[in-house]
């Protein structure tokens, strides 16, 4: 039997549910869907519900509901059982005919007691008992019409999303974000009659909003069941502030504690907040394919580790524009396609040009095993070559079928290495490298003068040049690796120009990004004036201070590009005195951070098994979005 990890936690839970599903309607939440998707794939619960009339729908108050044909469902849910996802199970079942009905919910029983206001001392005389659960399979069967059909509510522990064997995200939880000190201000006139909080060093559990702390609970439910099927007694460490109350919930949760008592396994969990370092997650300097796939394929629907890629290259369609919808999509998650999985975890682990190299290797090899008229040529592997190879599967429905998997990588890889903003991925490394030269050497103020000139407005710009998201990616990176600096007169002027200059650039959009629409609040640059652009761009300019300042606390690692001081009190508990590490980062990481990890700790210390952990998977382009339209404070949780 194979050692217990992210993966087989992931896929022991959706046996679970696959175990509930024969002849149902299956209603998922997106980040259930996900968790499946990466998991062991949608066929794989087709084949378990094993019944045409029945399908897969999405949980949404819209939903279609079952038919006289269809008297089972089951609705696999990753959040608390409250609020609006309660109305929305009432609405679904109102207008079906169904007889029996299951809920799953990824949030364990203890959860939904705090969620229902239930002390910790009447939470404690009531374990082993699952009221919350009693009382909704109650509702369900009135619901359905007749108290003598049948209603199950259970928790199955839906957490992960597992990308690799030593990477697995959280799909419910990739809007989660580290707190900034205008959370702070925020905090304190919530409670106006409490005493202040000086800083974010002074937030603790007590502190927090009802819904945040809530979250937190629901992320420790999922973390400690992965501990358990670890078979481990954890120890926690924290590095940032919302990782320390994130780090103390979990071991303080009571499930855990009676957990421990029989664990036979040791393990650090150490938890890192995001905004310590988004200089890692905006750069360009992971030299690694899947990072580029990542950020220049369209996002899977519904998703947030995954990409759309475009399959018409497969068919007899024409590759004109109209016809790209025709086709379903391709993706990078390849759960049931053992071949297709090793490739991509050779994807995750090697830089770009060996992972180039890779695809080709593959495609090569599955040609030839299926005895296909490829020709053989080395040297640099061009977006050609390797489109030539895939037109050999072309026309062949058996040989496209046995190496499905395998073609989309193949595609992912092609349409990436084609697509115009990879090119620009250069640029930004250039331009990066260039500003750390300057923030080691100049002040802010210089650093700032730098970008001032490529800040233009779209009638200005050419394919080159940067557009308003992708300036504000290296804004982010300029703040983020210059750390605490000091603030004086040439700075002040410097960030007055800049601003001013970004805020002219908003109102001359033809079009508002999705995203400027969010910062500015306007759906159109029609009602976009130039006082509503320049309010939005003084409270990024706050965000962008709080970013350089979020490692003032600290006292070590105080910069992200001065190797620190890496000396510790061996004599206290420290993270590496167990033989399984879990780094969990708070607010997304890297395939290159964890690439970096995996590869870096055993270094240090041999035997050490290493699993990362976080909240998603990111490119560049999601860093403005969490940082400047997230409501960090205020999660929603569905009710």
């Amino acid at each position: 039997m194979s050692t217990p990890g992210v993966l087989s936690f992931t896929q022991q839970a959706w046996e679970q549910v696959l175990a509930k599903v024969k002849r149902a309607v299956v209603y998922l939440d997106a980040a259930c869907a996900e968790s499946l998707h990466w998991g062991c794939g949608s066929s794989r619960l087709l084949e378990a519900v094993g019944n045409s009339a029945c399908y897969l729908r999405e949980f949404e108050p819209a939903a279609v509901g079952g038919g006289a044909e269809q008297p089972k469902a089951v609705f696999v849910l990753s959040c608390l059982l409250k609020g609006r996802t309660v109305e929305t199970l009432r609405d679904i079942i109102c207008r079906s005919h169904f007889q029996y009905c299951v809920v799953v919910t990824a949030v364990n029983h203890a959860v939904h007691l705090t969620a229902n206001h239930v002390p910790p001392p009447a939470a404690a005389e009531l374990e082993g008992q699952q009221p919350v659960f009693e009382q909704l399979e109650e509702k369900l069967c009135e619901w359905m019409g007749n108290m003598n059909y049948t209603a199950e509510v259970l928790h199955v522990p839906l957490l992960l999303a597992s990308a690799a064997p030593h990477l697995a995200l959280t799909p419910a939880f990739a809007s989660l974000f580290p707190l900034l000190p205008q959370d702070v201000h925020i905090l304190n006139r919530a409670r106006p009659d409490k005493r202040r909080l000086g800083n974010l060093a002074e937030v603790d559990a007590t502190t927090l909003t009802p819904e945040l702390l809530l979250t937190i609970r629901c992320l420790v439910s999922g973390l400690s069941s992965l501990c358990e099927h670890l078979g481990v007694r954890e120890e926690c460490f924290a590095v940032g502030s919302l990782s320390r109350i994130i780090a103390a919930d979990l071991a303080n949760f009571a499930p855990a504690k009676n957990r421990r008592k029989t664990a036979t396994g040791r393990a650090s969990v150490v938890f890192v907040d995001r905004t310590l370092d988004l200089t890692g997650a905006v750069g360009h300097h992971g030299d690694n394919l899947v990072e580029k796939i990542l950020s220049v394929l369209p996002q899977l629907p519904g998703h947030t580790n995954d990409v759309m890629v475009n399959m018409v290259e497969l068919t007899a369609l024409q590759a004109e524009e109209e016809n790209q919808n025709m086709v379903a999509p391709g993706c990078l998650a390849q759960s049931n396609d053992p071949a297709a999985r090793a490739l991509w975890e050779a994807l995750l682990n090697t830089k770009h040009k060996e992972a180039v190299m890779e695809v080709r290797r593959h495609l090569v090899e599955a040609a030839s095993r299926e005895n296909l008229p490829i020709k053989m040529s080395m040297g640099r592997v061009t977006p050609g070559q390797l489109t030539s190879y895939i037109h050999l599967f072309k026309n062949n429905l058996k040989v496209l079928g046995n190496h499905c998997g395998l073609l989309q990588l193949g595609l992912a890889t092609v349409q990436t290495l084609k697509h115009p903003q990879t090119a620009k991925w250069d640029n930004f490394l250039a331009f990066e490298r260039l500003l750390l030269q300057s923030i080691g050497e100049s002040t802010m103020s210089v650093v700032l003068n730098q970008l001032l000139p490529m800040i233009k407005p779209s009638n200005q710009r050419t394919n080159d040049d940067y557009s308003p998201e992708e300036l504000l990616v290296l804004l982010i990176y300029i703040y983020s690796v210059s750390g605490e600096f000091s603030v004086d007169k040439d700075l002040g002027e410097g960030e007055e120009k800049v601003k001013k200059a970004l805020a002219q650039v908003f109102c001359e959009e033809s079009e508002l990004s999705p995203l400027l629409q969010k910062i500015t609040g306007c759906d159109s640059s029609i009602n976009l004036t130039f006082h509503k652009s320049r309010s939005a761009v003084d409270e990024l300019f706050t965000s962008l201070r709080d970013i350089a300042g979020a490692r003032n606390l600290m006292k070590q690692f105080k910069s992200v590009y001065v190797p620190g001081n890496h000396t510790h009190q061996v004599s206290r508990p420290h993270p590496s005195d167990h033989p399984l590490l879990i780094l969990f980062v708070v607010g997304g990481v890297t395939v290159s951070e964890a690439k970096m990890i995996k590869d870096l700790v055993p270094s240090l210390k041999p035997g050490t098994q290493v699993i990362v952990l976080s909240t998603r998977l990111l490119k560049p382009a999601n860093i403005p979005e969490l940082l400047f339209t997230t409501d960090r404070l205020h999660p929603d949780l569905g009710f």
